[in-house]
């Protein structure tokens, strides 16, 4: 069995037990919650140990790469460039799509109050609510190694991009060593990530029971809640990928339909982009783009794009806020949004669980939403994972039909203006 399914199973037993004893044996509940509340509060303690460094290091490196990219203009740096512009149309169309839906569909208040007392950090992270002026001063670290002590992802966010920036500019021996002991970081924090998620169905257990004991029933409702609403924006960013490569592509809807169908099937069953990427060139092929241009953008694109993170990371920390009764100004959103855009680029190629944690787990911090129920929403993402594959396999795809047209247009060995 996966880990995502044992992950997955351990909720569902933790809720349905917690849920039991409340209802059947209420007077064994403070008893199993004394042990259940510090094994999951542990748990959840070791992933946050983990964010900093891995996020730091995956920006430092990410950022270096991406300069020097951008830089190699040519077909490499229109497909970046483009790739920026539709990751930005990602998280702002999800904040907007995930607004509307949580005005529509609210989580009951019984339910969310229920939640809250389950997450043991939500009472710090409501009394903190600094002013606009504050944040925007404090995107600016005085001191990088207290912003990281601190865990002020924000700013260490800033500082991270700053840095990988300028290590770009170094020359390429220097630029290599550096890169080189961050990517060694990186390896060493997977590890201790994938020991700690070894431990995840125990932890899920435990945490599941604490919030089955507490949420009851309705904590079930409130996680289908999440699925329903992260799945469908997993799906409008598929949408609007395959309207992008339609209307700025130049195929035809049902053409396009023809070529994208094996390649978003491959996506729907392994839930990789990179196993999609054989049937991708295929698809591409078969709507006439030249190997010049496939050969670059869809393995460009593999490893330094995904379309969906920034749309469903939101969506997970928006919900997680809209749990918290927590609201925002402009100036958080747009915090928010720099963050999202940063690690999504700075996350690709990691493993979906590790990749849900650091990234969703980036952005609440640098929004101030507490962490406490991201585990449970870990647990349930096998499900809106596969729209997240899908839509960065249709974006993917959209992408080298755009440059592609780019291009032609010029000419062959030419670049558009």
């Amino acid at each position: 069995m996966s880990l995502t399914l044992r992950v997955l199973l351990g909720l569902i037993l933790g809720l349905g037990l917690g849920g039991i004893l409340a209802a059947f044996a209420p007077g064994a509940v403070d008893p199993a919650l004394a042990i259940a509340e510090p094994v999951g509060g542990m748990w959840l303690d070791a992933l946050r140990m983990t964010i900093v460094p891995l996020i730091f290091s995956l920006l430092v490196v990410g950022m270096s790469q991406a300069a020097t990219t951008a830089r190699g203009g040519g077909i490499a740096g229109q497909a970046f460039g483009l790739f920026l512009v539709l990751l930005i149309v990602s998280s702002i169309a999800s904040l907007a799509a995930m607004s509307g839906l949580l005005s529509l569909f609210p989580v009951p208040a019984d339910q969310a109050a229920a939640l809250r007392a389950t997450a043991p950090d939500v009472s710090q992270a409501l009394k903190d609510n600094p002013s606009a002026a504050t944040l925007i001063r404090g995107f600016i670290p005085t001191n990088p190694v207290a912003a990281a002590a601190e865990g002020a992802m924000a700013p260490l966010v800033f500082f991270a991009l700053i840095f990988g920036a300028a290590a770009s500019r170094i020359s390429p021996e220097l630029r290599d060593h550096l890169t080189t002991v961050f990517e060694a970081v990186i390896q060493t924090m997977l590890v201790v990530v994938r020991w700690i998620l070894w431990l995840g169905p125990i932890g899920v257990f435990a945490l599941g029971m604490v919030v089955g004991a507490k949420a009851g029933a309705g904590a079930a409702g409130t996680l289908l809640g999440y699925i329903i609403m992260a799945s469908s924006m997993g799906a409008m960013i598929t949408v609007i990928a395959f309207v992008l490569a339609v209307v700025f592509g130049g195929v035809s809807p049902l053409t396009l339909g023809r070529a994208v169908g094996p390649a978003l099937a491959v996506a729907f069953s392994t839930q990789s982009s990179l196993a999609s990427l054989p049937a991708m060139v295929e698809g591409v092929r078969n709507l006439g783009v030249p190997e010049r241009v496939a050969g670059v953008v869809l393995p460009l694109a593999v490893s330094l794009f995904r379309f969906t993170s920034p749309a469903v990371n939101f969506a997970a920390a928006v919900y997680s806020a809209h749990i918290f009764g927590i609201h925002f100004d402009a100036v958080t959103l747009a915090i928010g949004v720099a963050v999202a855009l940063a690690v999504s680029v700075a996350s690709v190629g990691l493993p979906g669980q590790i990749t849900f944690i650091a990234s969703v787990g980036a952005i609440c911090a640098a929004m101030g939403i507490p962490l406490g129920i991201l585990p449970l929403l870990l647990a349930v993402e096998v499900i809106p994972d596969i729209g997240r594959t899908v839509g960065n396999v249709m974006g993917d795809m959209a992408v080298t039909l755009v440059v592609n047209r780019r291009t032609s247009k010029s000419g062959p060995g030419h670049t558009a203006p």
